[in-house]
């Protein structure tokens, strides 16, 4: 007889998948903050095709993408999903996780029923032309993200992903630990080793914009395997030992700069200058704090419009500022000259495609990368955890959310 539903945390026979099961979803009708977004409802597990694994979901990570869902901009993922076929009044987010294998499709050969794995949010269609013509999947026009604008997210008793997604769990971590680095850290190891000849090697100085946050923490590390010098940019002091305890030489408090923000009118030589003042001041800072006076070869930034002018004028000749976000605002300001006259580079990058995911776990199965984790969620606090995030609250690190996982690890909240 069909297994109906089984409680939150209690997992039927392995393999044995139930009819229905509960999510934390986002609803239309609850757009708005994201601790209002989110609600437990009861909903028919999804069938799995045949490139596709059903993973029961230990745990989920936190991340910015469903603070983005929750308040239904910049993208309405649901009416996008819908324009394009999709039947769901809903969207069940989640782009990290740490679960184990409970069902996969027919011509699924990478991963069995009972293994432990981690979950990349990167999606495409295998058998699109420009991938089959070998362009990297990240660049085709069928690539998306799952738990973002692909539905079936972590935030759910069970997941469902394209068999690619699947990654060995790190044996040393916690369900929780695992669900809360893959996301992040894939995207900095893109971002850093991705983009020849601009790589970070021995030696190398790197500007890591929002060091304390969840990829800052992740680029610090990778920073530091590959030899390079990262200083960091945080808000506040009460971050500088975080930093410092990742491998970070040096860290700088932006708060004691107020130039950020778009370029000011080049015809306006008084706004310009008092601008330019403030980006010099913030290369001074940057030498201090790496002890000499060598600008960095790379920029690592997502906050956007608030950085981007500064982070231009500050990396070396032939450097390159690498961009994944722009959670600051998206009219970023460049001034050309810079990039022309000092050969500078600007490149934009998404996530990872696979080998890049598993050569980042890789080192965190080694032990070489830490996930950072911070502070642990119940399962019926997914919008709070997304609300501090929202709200810039949360602490330094990596946040997570448990699902099936036994609530040993559980940080309550409040504090």
């Amino acid at each position: 007889m069909a297994i109906e539903i089984t409680n939150v945390g209690e997992a039927p026979p392995v393999g044995e998948v139930p009819e229905k099961m509960h999510a934390s979803l986002i609803r239309e009708s609850r757009f708005g903050q994201p601790r209002d977004a989110f609600a437990i409802e009861q909903i028919d597990v999804p069938e799995v095709g045949p490139r596709q694994v059903l993973v029961y979901v230990m745990a989920a990570g936190t991340n910015y993408n469903n603070v983005w869902a929750a308040l239904g901009t910049p993208v309405n993922v649901i009416d996008a999903r819908r324009r394009q076929g999709a039947e769901e009044d809903f969207h069940i987010g989640g782009s990290d996780a740490s679960g184990i294998v409970w069902a996969v499709g027919e011509e699924v050969t990478n991963v069995k029923v009972g293994d432990e794995v981690v979950l990349s949010c990167g999606m495409w269609d295998e058998d699109a032309a420009d991938i089959a013509a070998g362009r990297d999947p990240m660049m085709s026009n069928t690539n998306k993200v799952w738990g973002y604008e692909e539905n079936w997210g972590s935030f759910a008793q069970y997941c469902l992903v394209d068999r690619y997604q699947c990654y060995p769990k790190p044996p040393h971590l916690s369900w929780e630990a695992a669900a809360a680095y893959m996301l992040v850290g894939a995207t900095a190891w893109r971002m850093l080793r991705g983009w020849p000849p601009n790589v970070v090697n021995e030696g190398d100085p790197v500007l890591v914009w929002g060091g304390a946050g969840g990829l800052g923490c992740m680029a610090i590390q990778i920073v530091r395997e590959f030899g390079g010098i990262p200083i960091a940019v945080v808000s506040d002091e009460s971050k500088y030992e975080f930093c410092h305890q990742l491998g970070a030489k040096g860290v700088i408090n932006r708060r004691d700069f107020d130039h950020w923000g778009r370029l000011p009118d080049i015809d306006n030589p008084e706004a310009f200058a008092e601008w330019a003042n403030g980006a010099r001041q913030f290369g001074r800072a940057f030498w201090d704090a790496l002890g000499e006076r060598r600008n960095p070869t790379l920029v690592f930034d997502h906050p956007g419009e608030a950085t981007i002018p500064t982070s231009i004028f500050l990396v070396d000749n032939g450097g390159m500022v690498v961009i994944c976000a722009g959670t600051s605002g998206y009219n970023a300001d460049v001034d050309l000259r810079y990039l022309w006259m000092r050969q500078k580079r600007f490149q934009g990058s998404h996530f990872a495609n696979v080998e890049e995911c598993a050569e980042f776990n890789d080192y965190v199965v080694q032990g070489r990368i830490d996930p950072a984790l911070s502070r642990v969620f119940a399962f019926e606090d997914v919008g709070e955890s997304h609300q501090l995030m929202y709200e810039n609250e949360h602490p330094p690190g990596n946040m997570a959310i448990l699902v099936g996982s036994p609530r040993e690890g559980l940080t309550e909240f409040p504090p």
